[in-house]
């Protein structure tokens, strides 16, 4: 037998009260005498009463329901920077809906349309590119929106990351300075912002100050996965790159792997770094020289911000810089 969902209405005639008395009890009003409070309170354990956090959110005028949009669940990266808004949230005592985009165009818009029709009170996405359609929305919205560990190159919507330019910037120079002048960029595509207006502006910095002329042969533009850092050795290997540097931990690691298995010595015939600094980093052999994120206080400072603009707090800066540090590991000369 199915069971019955218990209603406002259940509590109320159980307890022999209005709903607005158990309304008030559930949304913490003082305004209710302590044997009725009590009384209702012993009503909704015994029938196990759950309130409808979006219908009390609407009854208090206070936000509970907070989206994400995470683009992909699997991946180490957005799944810290979630642990860090998740623990926030839970100090707020606001409860989360997590969706997941699979970097889907079509499936972002629809995400993120069925969480305004929950009617979260803010969202917060991660994701690597905003499309127009999705700009659109966000500008149509009433409801606050915070990118966390992304960058909005129109600075229209607040957002919480590193400098990736100068992050950047720094690991192809250390590359370069260890001797390789033939340094590979590896990336996601490179429509997204992140790669190809801020990462890969980073390594053009290094390569002009170090006076080597820029080659578009030593671009590789792909997908996150460690199977695409597998079939990039193979290209890799016959070439005369010495060095690279990846957008993705996944990518590096399946680089690394790639070139250990066709009898390629990292790092003395060939370097890498990677640049998310997730467990993945750490877990491979060697260990992967990696930029390292604050991907908690990312998460944290993310939902914090989105708190906010829930509450019309002022913000005196919607773009925030955390800083970032640069972990030489075991595949660099360090």
């Amino acid at each position: 037998m199915e069971k019955q969902t218990v209603t406002i209405y259940d509590v109320a005639r159980e307890a022999g009260v209005s709903m607005a008395t158990v309304s008030r009890v559930v949304n913490g009003n003082q305004n209710v005498k302590p044997a009725t409070r009590q009384r209702v309170n012993d009503v909704i354990d015994k029938l196990d009463y759950r309130p409808n956090a979006v219908a009390r959110g609407l009854a208090s005028k206070k936000s509970t329901t907070i989206g994400v949009i995470i683009p992909d669940v699997t991946n180490a990266y957005f799944a810290s920077l979630a642990r860090g808004i998740d623990d926030v949230a839970s100090m707020y005592k606001y409860n989360i809906i997590m969706e997941n985009s699979d970097e889907n165009d079509q499936k972002e818009m629809a995400v993120l349309n069925t969480l305004l029709a929950k009617q979260v009170d803010g969202i917060i996405f991660m994701g690597n590119r905003v499309t127009d359609k999705l700009r659109e929305e966000f500008s149509h919205s009433r409801t606050p929106i915070v990118f966390a560990g992304s960058v909005d190159d129109e600075e229209s919507v607040p957002s919480v990351s590193i400098d990736y330019i100068e992050s950047t910037a720094e690991a192809i120079s250390k590359l370069i300075k260890e001797g390789n002048k033939k340094v590979a960029f590896i990336s996601g595509s490179l429509s997204e912002p992140i790669n190809g207006k801020y990462r890969l502006a980073g390594y053009k910095q290094a390569l002009k100050e170090a006076g080597i002329k820029f080659d578009e042969k030593l671009i590789f533009e792909t997908d996150y996965s460690y199977e695409s850092g597998i079939k990039l050795a193979s290209q890799l290997k016959d070439t005369d790159i010495t060095a690279a540097f990846a957008g993705d931990d996944r990518l590096a690691a399946g680089v690394l792997n790639g070139l250990t298995d066709q009898g390629v010595k990292v790092p003395d015939q060939f370097a890498l770094i990677t640049s998310n600094d997730t467990q993945v980093a750490q877990l491979v052999r060697p260990q992967l020289t990696s930029i390292t994120q604050p991907l908690y206080d990312i998460g944290a400072v993310s939902m914090r911000l989105l708190t906010k603009l829930m509450n019309k707090e002022e913000i005196e800066e919607p773009t925030i810089t955390l800083p970032y540090g640069l972990d030489s590991r075991e595949t660099t000369k360090k």
